[in-house]
């Protein structure tokens, strides 16, 4: 899967999973567009992708302000003159009781996690169609099909991604720009000689997931040649979503 030269957005790309995507692509040579809120982090990031003879460039990005998302589309142009793949990576959990959330949580991990997904999506497929087309990734997770109390913020926004990627991919079909979304289970992004035994035997893979999951699930839908591959959720998760629990 060849990556050069293409020009790829990640948002919330200064840590964890969106941090270890952009790295991903700019190790196959491309050039990497990273958007986050913490700009010391981004910064850092991105310097250390420079300083390794990578393509990246930093732009501070609050996903929830339609005027950011507008902005950095426009610095991804004006300094690559095109954009090839948008990664929907940014994203935020809340985990509280349905009794104590209030308007201002709900709105704000709406807006951060899935109205981010529609605004970036709209921006970057406006110069995804100039230039013949392109592919769109939205990071949604295994929380959009099964739950645990006190996460219905972050399910709905997380399901809100599934369902948006399906009808984005029938919307900008004619476009031929392909949306797909992912679905990661639990990935580790921490010290992975601290995971248990027991972690690891929760999954049928038999280990918790890592990064470099995602970053292959990422390239591979994204690849020019798997263009057939439009409008799916990809669920990478160890098997954990198709295992049975039962008490004992």
């Amino acid at each position: 899967m060849d990556f050069f030269n293409q020009v790829v957005i990640v948002t919330g790309a200064a840590n964890g999973i969106g941090q270890a995507v952009a790295a991903g692509y700019a190790e196959r040579g491309a050039k990497v567009v990273m958007a986050d809120v913490d700009e010391a982090e981004g910064k850092k990031v991105a310097q250390r992708l420079i300083e390794n003879n990578r393509m990246a460039i930093f732009v501070r990005t609050d996903v929830r302000r339609e005027e950011d998302i507008i902005y950095l589309i426009k610095m991804a142009k004006e300094t690559y003159g095109r954009i090839d793949i948008l990664i929907n990576n940014a994203g935020k959990g809340l985990f509280k009781s349905v009794y104590d959330v209030t308007l201002e949580e709900w709105d704000d991990i709406i807006q951060t996690n899935l109205r981010s997904v529609f605004l970036c999506s709209r921006e970057a497929a406006k110069v995804m169609r100039e230039k013949g087309g392109g592919s769109i990734v939205n990071l949604a997770s295994t929380r959009a099909l099964m739950s645990e109390p006190n996460s219905e913020g972050y399910a709905a926004s997380k399901g809100g991604i599934v369902a948006i990627t399906h009808a984005l991919a029938a919307s900008l079909s004619e476009d031929r720009i392909t949306v797909n979304c992912i679905s990661p289970g639990w990935i580790h992004t921490g010290d992975y000689a601290q995971l248990t035994k027991a972690d690891h035997e929760q999954h049928f893979s038999n280990r918790v997931g890592k990064p470099s999951d995602i970053i292959q699930a990422c390239l591979y839908l994204t690849a020019k040649n798997n263009n057939f591959v439009t409008g799916i959720n990809l669920v990478v998760d160890g098997g954990m979503t198709r295992k049975m629990f039962y008490e004992e």
